[in-house]
């Protein structure tokens, strides 16, 4: 059987593949060109204007990298993936507004000082802690506290519990425990604004007054790499 299309005769074999690929496009999700958009957006000089700014006699500045921020991803690729570019591009300025504050542009690994504060929550009882191990600030996003931890390690495969200094130790892990956290306690309020970002990762100390400056701190990164990333902020920047 054929089918006349203009002056071109198209073969049942020919209209079969035609309209197989139509109806492929038609069902790709709508969010995987944002997908296959965050190694574009998070581009080498994007990374670099960050890192770059921290000494060089800094810890991170040979740990942390691109590479490893990509090759955590593939742990995570629904992060910078939203219904939107624009919204997608948000995300992202948001999370490396709060990586840039939490370690000094990619400067610090582990928290200062963090060793001697006490990050062991007992009544977290499913995830007890070792009291030789210290859960403090650590990674890109300065995951701590033993219920943490605990799941994130469970999540990326390794011992959270009685090893997390492993998170300092490897940089694909530290980027993977830092989108661990992001995905299930930010990635639910984004669309509420950066502001309710701040609330996510650290409100108690810094939100409804407790510290503006430090909020502010981070509401400028987000502008900033909104800018970069030439998108508008959003609303809702405070908490």
């Amino acid at each position: 059987m054929t089918m006349r299309v203009g002056n071109m005769l198209l073969s049942t074999s020919v209209m079969i593949i035609v309209i197989a690929f139509v109806l492929i496009i038609m069902m790709v999700p709508k969010n995987v060109s944002a997908q296959s958009s965050v190694a574009d957006i998070v581009t080498a000089e994007f990374f670099n204007s960050i890192i770059d700014q921290a000494d060089d006699s800094c810890a991170g500045k040979n740990f942390y990298s691109r590479d490893a921020f990509l090759n955590a991803l593939n742990s995570y690729n629904q992060f910078g993936s939203l219904s939107s570019v624009d919204d997608s591009k948000r995300e992202i300025a948001a999370a490396f507004a709060h990586f840039t504050h939490e370690t000094g542009h990619f400067c610090y690994i582990e928290e200062i000082d963090g060793a001697t504060k006490d990050y062991c929550d007992e009544s977290s009882t499913q995830y007890p802690c070792n009291p030789e191990k210290g859960y403090f600030g650590r990674g890109p996003i300065q995951l701590s506290w033993n219920f943490n931890y605990g799941p994130a390690g469970q999540s990326n495969g390794f011992d959270g519990l009685n090893a997390p200094e492993t998170v300092a130790n490897d940089p694909v892990v530290s980027f993977q425990t830092a989108l661990w956290y992001w995905m299930q306690n930010v990635r639910p309020v984004i669309d509420q604004g950066f502001g309710a970002t701040i609330r996510a990762i650290n409100g108690q100390l810094e939100c409804d007054g407790a510290n503006p400056n430090t909020v502010q701190a981070r509401v400028n990164y987000y502008t900033q790499y909104c800018s970069q990333l030439r998108v508008d902020t959003g609303d809702n920047l405070t908490c």
